[in-house]
């Protein structure tokens, strides 16, 4: 599809739009090499470094793909006062986030090291800790007072305590009337109450609503999730089944796009981020939906954690 004949919003309505990103970051580590022999020590493949590599991760990739796009992200989370920490502040820089970075003295900066030889991930080690109650009453602060600022409001929750207030935040951006889009974790989804859309996939979903026999089945418990918590849509995103829309309108799904599968680190990062950008150019959900589900086959060919330009699903048939 050219950008001419595109039902989506041009670069220049793109560019206009401001979203801001909530949560917990972390520094992707990579080191790649090549495997060429099995350890004497240990029944182990032995990687030869050949080249490092960091990437912005969390919350942060979704602040960097916000821009990737070519829209305006503004990132406030809490990293510690160390070197991963510093470097997760240059990358965004370098991404040209706006920056509402909190230093915590004493916090580890989350650090996941992906070990890849030959494009296959052998091994991930993560670092982390969470931040004190205290710094994220700040946080809230800094929340409340940048949300005349921004179009729309994403909340992604990793699980490593950088969203304890999540519930008055979704308050504060609902009486700013701000859309709130929440990448969801764990089984208490009652703290997403009142979101605009929450993005699980199958898992994560299964998690808080239980097996599900059959599609009806699962339309009648999202459905019920949804009128409980307040929700006016849930996005499950279900890898090679594509996305279904659940909404006051029923059920939409759109198939995912054939492509080879690199690596789905970050994927939702990705899908979020656009479902973002276009909901903050007030482009309807259903468009909004079937470009994210272009955007998650486009970054599952892609190693790491990765970015697409709006170009570039543009040009996607």
């Amino acid at each position: 599809m050219s950008a001419t004949s595109s039902p989506f919003p041009d670069a220049a309505t793109i560019a206009a739009a401001r979203v801001l990103v909530v949560g917990d970051v972390m520094l992707d580590r990579y080191w790649f090499g090549d495997v060429e022999r099995i350890s004497p020590e240990a029944p182990v493949p032995v990687v030869r470094v050949a080249r490092m590599e960091d990437r912005l991760g969390g919350a942060a990739n979704v602040a960097r793909n916000v821009t990737s796009l070519g829209a305006v992200s503004g990132l406030l989370t809490v990293v510690g006062d160390d070197d991963p920490g510093r470097t997760v502040a240059r990358l965004a820089h370098d991404a040209a986030i706006e920056p509402h970075i909190h230093t915590e003295p004493g916090m580890q900066t989350t650090v996941k090291v992906r070990i890849v030889g030959r494009r296959q991930q052998m091994l991930r080690v993560d670092f982390d800790s969470h931040p004190r109650s205290e710094v994220l009453l700040e946080h809230l602060g800094s929340f409340e007072s940048l949300l005349s600022q921004y179009d729309l409001i994403v909340l992604s929750d990793y699980g490593k305590g950088g969203l304890t207030h999540i519930s008055s935040m979704i308050e504060l951006a609902r009486q700013a009337g701000r859309p709130i889009l929440v990448d969801p974790k764990g089984d208490d989804y009652a703290r997403y109450a009142g979101a605009t859309l929450i993005t699980p996939n199958r898992a994560e979903l299964r998690e808080v609503v239980g097996r599900w026999k059959d599609e009806a089945d699962l339309a009648t418990r999202v459905e019920e999730l949804r009128c409980r918590l307040r929700l006016e849509a849930v996005l499950l995103t279900r890898s090679e089944e594509g996305m279904t829309l659940f909404s006051e309108g029923g059920s939409w799904s759109v198939p995912a796009q054939a492509r080879e599968v690199y690596d789905v680190s970050g994927a939702g990062d990705t899908v979020i981020a656009v479902l973002a950008v276009m909901l903050a150019t007030r482009a309807p959900l259903r468009e909004a939906v079937a470009l994210a589900n272009r955007a998650g086959g486009i970054v599952v060919g892609k190693l790491g954690t990765s970015t697409v330009s709006y170009a570039e699903l543009l040009e996607v048939k």
